[in-house]
């Protein structure tokens, strides 16, 4: 895992080196750079695989250069079938410079990026990569196809801008962030920012699943020459699902998702929160590890207390399992100290998952890499929100209402994907919301999983030097999910998740942990602490939601972003954001309170 960033035009070191600078916590292991006359890399590296070696930048052939950021889990199969390559490493970034010679070696002809996608699809992992082909004069960025590791572009006075991180782009004077009011309003409607948007002006994602090239013009100055799709990811359920015979089939598709993910020459570690999900997790952990001939991961547990809910299930599931488990209590003061680094490296809006910064940070004392059941609730339905479609369009077609009317207008009659950034021209809750299958396909395409929880997962372990997989977005565990029908993901009698809770009947689980009802992350870890904690503040935020005035009415119901956004723009905004602020809460919102 690492962080990576570059410029595509008037390369300069001095600014990649601030990239690398403003992504340390991404990387401690190693910082590098490296340009030539039309482009700059800079590397941070967490050491996780071929921990002496694997060294990045990684340089090919013909002046090929590569970074990247992630893991390419299927690197030992790809060696194997790369044998005309001279690796060098013996990690599994170098594949992918051995794919792409492999690829140039048969095409003589200036690749498009159709051309890339042909290759980049032989990866299996979680990667954001940017290759430059100096022969061709081609600069490759390219995401894997859920989203899981992320890329963010700019473009100033001609030159590309690119990094892991937001706060990256401001190591370039030239970019001067600006708040998106029309991406802001979105993700306030859908809670979460949607499609490859971000909350700043001009600031946008390489799309999960594509590959984007771009070149110099005649003038030196970047430009997009082409981008295609390398995989893209489909809700298609099959018409039955027999339990007897394919729960088995299922539990085995995610018990080789685990093993996977278990690749590493570093401790691992497991997220156990005590509800299904990472729960399950901690359930196949041993048969995981044997497969894959690594140790058994321990488990890591925060709560509010030792009456908690949480904490009391995964105490139950690590005694029942004989897991190694670490369990910690908030201290009292825990959400006030965490919630300057939780907006500074989240660069979002949200305030209740607040245990996620004591929780990474507790766990990278003893691992460097974690392992969580982010995903599971998109694949198998298991948000509330699904059993009543209509009730949340409602909802939705209600903050829509609420906002500006220009702003309401540009989102639901667009044009938007004229825009940089979105991929529809419109935004209309009920379009999206038919039925269960397109609602999860909208999600899974618009930034639910990508926009949301693995940008949560992604942010706040990196903040702590932590990277932490998702399992349940392996390759072999998705195949099986996609395909199973909406009723044995959301049956109209039985809990959420029916197919994902017959797969977990058999590995042993505790029955009061397969069946314990879905709980939201945030405020099932700390109740008390976090709703004590918003109570503190509540004479702040009914000033910020004043402030706000003409998004007031959309802060209804989820007052606490209004407190999100003032610490936001403090930290993000006010001096261009270009250095870690310290100071409290309070001191931070003095800033922008009025």
């Amino acid at each position: 895992m690492c962080g990576i960033g570059g410029m595509l035009g008037n390369p300069d070191l001095a600014v990649v080196e601030r990239m690398n600078q403003l992504q340390l916590h991404r990387g401690p292991d190693g910082q590098n750079v490296w340009s030539d006359d039309y482009v700059a890399f800079g590397h941070t590296r967490l050491a996780i695989v071929d921990v002496h070696g694997s060294q990045q930048p990684i340089h090919g052939s013909n002046g090929r250069t590569l970074i990247v950021n992630g893991e390419i889990y299927n690197h030992r199969h790809l060696r194997s079938k790369l044998k005309q390559y001279p690796f060098f490493t013996s990690g599994d970034s170098e594949v992918i410079l051995a794919l792409h010679d492999q690829f140039l070696a048969k095409n003589q002809q200036a690749p498009s990026a159709n051309d890339h996608a042909s290759w980049l699809k032989e990866l299996d992992g979680m990667f954001a990569i940017a290759l430059w082909d100096g022969h061709n004069q081609q600069l490759i960025l390219a995401r894997d196809s859920l989203g899981i590791k992320p890329m963010v572009k700019t473009e100033v006075e001609g030159t590309l801008l690119f990094a892991s991180e937001v706060k990256a782009l401001r190591a370039d004077e030239r970019h001067v962030p600006e708040l998106d009011d029309i991406a802001l309003a979105a993700r306030m409607v859908w809670e979460y920012p949607l499609d490859a948007t971000t909350l700043l002006k001009g600031v946008t994602q390489v799309q999960p699943g594509t590959v984007e090239t771009w070149e110099l013009n005649e003038h030196g100055k970047a430009f997009m020459s082409g981008r295609a799709v390398i995989k893209h990811q489909l809700v298609k359920p099959d018409s039955e699902w027999n339990p007897v015979t394919q729960a088995p089939v299922l539990l085995d598709s995610f018990v080789s998702s685990v093993q996977q993910r278990l690749m590493a020459d570093v401790p691992v570690g497991i997220v156990l929160s005590g509800g299904l999900d990472s729960s399950l997790v901690a359930a196949v952990a041993q048969e995981a590890a044997s497969r894959a001939e690594q140790p058994v991961p321990e488990c890591w547990t925060v709560a509010e207390s030792e009456e908690n809910a949480d904490w009391k299930a995964a105490e139950l599931v690590a005694s029942h399992f004989d897991l190694r488990h670490h369990q910690h209590i908030l201290e009292p003061d825990a959400f006030e100290r965490a919630l300057p680094n939780l907006i500074w490296h989240g660069e979002d809006i949200d305030v209740t998952v607040l245990f996620f910064q004591p929780l990474f940070e507790t766990m990278a004392k003893k691992v460097k890499v974690g392992l969580c059941g982010q995903g599971a609730d998109e694949l198998h339905a298991g948000y509330p929100r699904y059993r009543d479609l209509t009730q949340h369009a409602l909802l939705l077609r209600q903050r829509l209402q609420s906002l500006p009317q220009s702003i309401q207008t540009t989102l639901e009659d667009g044009p938007l994907r004229t825009e940089e950034g979105w991929l529809s021209p419109h935004q209309r809750p009920e379009e999206q919301t038919k039925n269960l299958d397109e609602f999860l396909q909208f999600e899974l395409d618009h930034g639910q999983l990508s926009n949301f929880q693995l940008r949560l997962v992604d942010r706040h372990s990196m903040a702590h030097s932590l990277e932490v997989r998702v399992p349940f977005l392996g390759t072999p565990h998705l195949k099986a999910a996609n395909r199973l029908p909406m009723d044995w993901r959301l049956p109209s009698s039985l809990e959420e998740k029916a197919a994902l809770r017959e797969a977990a009947d058999l590995t042993g689980l505790p029955k009061e942990i397969v069946r314990r009802p879905k709980m939201p992350a945030g405020r099932a870890t700390s109740p008390t602490m976090l709703q004590t904690f918003l109570d503190e503040f509540s004479s702040e935020t009914k000033q910020l939601v004043a402030k706000y005035e003409s998004l007031s009415p959309i802060f209804k119901g989820q007052s606490e972003l209004a407190l999100g956004l003032g610490l936001f723009e403090s930290m993000h905004l006010l001096d261009g954001g270009r250095v870690k602020k310290g100071g409290d809460v309070r001191t931070l919102l003095t800033e922008v309170l009025p």
